[in-house]
Order: C-alpha cells, then sequence, then structure tokens
C-alpha cells in the first residue's frame, strides 16, 4: 500500500498539532521526497549513519525527533549539512520531523511512552497551569528505594543510570521530562515530588537535587527519546497499511 506524501503529512500535523508549540525549529515536512510514501525508517536522530541505513532498506520517508534548520544553526548548506541534504535528495527520500510536538503528546509522545515504559500513572503535567506542559508528574505503582529505582530504569532503558541522591529514603512520586529536560528538577521539586527523571545531566543539576531535596536520574537523551517516534511510525503504519522500521543508531549521551 501506498499513500500520498501530502496527505500522511497532512494527518500528522493533525496528529501532533505542531501550531500550539513555540519550537526551536520547523515541524512537519523538513525535506520533500517521493509523492508516494509506502516505507517510512523512524529514528531518533537524522543522522548520516539513520540516513544511510534508509537507503539500504530503500525507505520513501524518514521520520525523526530531532530533524534539521535549528534556530541558531549556520545556513550555509556546506560539509556535514550538504552531504545529509544531498542523499535525502538524491534518492528522493522525505525528512519528516517533529520536536516538541512529539514530546508532548498525551499518547505517542516520549514522555507519555516513557511512562508507559517504567510503569509510571501519569498525574498532570510538571507545569500544572500549562495544557501544552511537556513534562509530566506522577507516581509508581508501588513506593522504592532510589537503588531498586534507578535498576528498573536501567533495566528497562539498556543503559547505565546516573543517580544524584537528593530525596526520600523510598520514591513514591516522580516526574520526568526525556532529552536535555535537566532545568525541569526545579518545577519537580516544586510540586515536592520525591524524584525527577531526565536524559542529560549539567554541573548545577547536582547542586539542584542536593539542595531541594530531590533524587535525580540522568537516564540518557537518546535513550529516554527512542520511544515516540517508534510510536507515531507504527500509528502510521497501522493507519496507512505502510511499512514501517524503527532503526536505533547507538548514542551513548
Amino acid at each position: 500500500m501506498a499513500v500520498l506524501l501530502k496527505q500522511l503529512i497532512n494527518y500528522c500535523n493533525t496528529l501532533l498539532a505542531p501550531d500550539k508549540f513555540r519550537d526551536y525549529c520547523p515541524n512537519g515536512l523538513q525535506v520533500e521526497g517521493c509523492p508516494e510514501v509506502s516505507r517510512i525508517i523512524s529514528g531518533v536522530t537524522a543522522s548520516q549513519a539513520l540516513l544511510d541505513r534508509a537507503v539500504e532498506l530503500e525507505a520513501d520517508l524518514v521520520l525523526v525527533h530531532h530533524g534539521y534548520f535549528w534556530k541558531g544553526e549556520a545556513e550555509a548548506i556546506t560539509g556535514m549539512k550538504k552531504r545529509r541534504l544531498q542523499i535525502l535528495l538524491n534518492h528522493d527520500i522525505s525528512l519528516v520531523a517533529y520536536h516538541l510536538p512529539l514530546d508532548g503528546h498525551p499518547l505517542l509522545g516520549n514522555n507519555a511512552q516513557l511512562a508507559e515504559k517504567l510503569g509510571l500513572q501519569v498525574c498532570g503535567g510538571l507545569e500544572p497551569e500549562n495544557p501544552l506542559s511537556i513534562g509530566l508528574a506522577g507516581r509508581l505503582n508501588s513506593p522504592l528505594s532510589a537503588d531498586e529505582f534507578s535498576q528498573q530504569i536501567a533495566a528497562t532503558l539498556g543503559r547505565e543510570v546516573m543517580h544524584i541522591e537528593g530525596g526520600p529514603e523510598r520514591i513514591e512520586t516522580v516526574g520526568w521530562c526525556t532529552g536535555a529536560a535537566q532545568g525541569y528538577i526545579e518545577k519537580a521539586a516544586a510540586l515536592g515530588l520525591d524524584a525527577f527523571i531526565s536524559g542529560e545531566i549539567s554541573e548545577p543539576t547536582v547542586h539542584c537535587a542536593r539542595e531541594l531535596g530531590i533524587h535525580y536520574f540522568a537516564a540518557g537523551h537518546h535513550a529516554t527519546e527512542r520511544y515516540g517516534v517508534q510510536a507515531v511510525g507504527e500509528h502510521l503504519a497501522e493507519k496507512f497499511e505502510l511499512e514501517h522500521q524503527f532503526v536505533d543508531i547507538d548514542n551513548p549521551v
């Protein structure tokens, strides 16, 4: 089966509502390829390695969370950017990217999918007054020690987790926001949560955790953001009877 590219993009834009978000990049179709789509390759980032794999798999469209044309980047199409765009154009492959809209979708988004993987009950947003809150707050099915919770996250995501101790002996309430969202730790602490999970850690995060009395778990930018794009890819494949394959390009960050 195949679907018109325009029809697919219109559906994705309705599903993920990018116009509601103030983002750092264009969301939706970033590079136009062939007018019909039958095979989708998804991945976290539109790296050269992912594009090479898409060519091997004869993809019509690459769906990612991290695409191109970020605010503040050099505008000239040279070097790495030129090579990436050239392979898409040479092989008539479309590039579709959703950043914040993919983080925030209540069912298919990175944060919703991470909650499902970790068995977290969603109780609301990290910003309760914001209906488009990216980060979420919730609770564990049963309290765990910090070590037990750290081991659970590591086993689920398949990578080592950095734990900064700062909260209570037993963890019951948790906030989370995938990717480079360590700055949200203060919002989690303000809600009185026991722990906060994100992808990355920075120098101030350690002091915030200790001084605000909250556990912090850095579980990896890439690792925490693998699941939303897979969920959207599978959703599109089912709705339009397309082929879909997620390609996980290893990234230790």
